[in-house]
């Protein structure tokens, strides 16, 4: 048997697409979510305008359907890395009331499926 075929390696890719998966479902939940108007008022205490929630909820969307694309799934991670960094730092430093825990969660959850899958990055980038 292979290094390739072992089965705790097996068992640990199983593992890792269950998170994406569940992680997938979580963003485009989230995503959808920002199209709606339960968060106008959030964006508009931001300060910048609608169409930075709009432009979230396609990325978070966008993330969440690449994570589930074998040869995107890292790239994806990263990408949603990024839009939960940005999340944090809004959490943080612009709102009133803010509460950065989740979006933390879900960085740290992306950051690390998108250096698991470091190999799929690579691959595109060497194209």
């Amino acid at each position: 048997m292979s290094d390739r075929t072992s089965p705790l390696r097996l068992t640990g890719e199983i593992v890792l697409w269950v998170v994406q998966v569940a992680l997938a479902a979580y963003f485009v939940y989230s995503g959808f979510l920002l199209f709606g108007d339960g968060v106008v008022r959030k964006f508009d205490e931001i300060g910048l305008g609608q169409w930075l929630r709009y432009t979230t909820g396609v990325l978070e969307i966008a993330g969440a359907i690449g994570l589930l694309i074998p040869r995107l799934c890292g790239l994806a991670a990263l990408g949603l890395t990024g839009v939960m960094v940005g999340a944090v730092g809004t959490e943080l430093f612009l709102l009133a009331n803010g509460d950065a825990l989740l979006p933390a969660l879900l960085g740290v959850v992306a950051a690390l499926i998108a250096w698991l899958r470091r190999d799929t990055i690579r691959a595109l980038v060497r194209r």
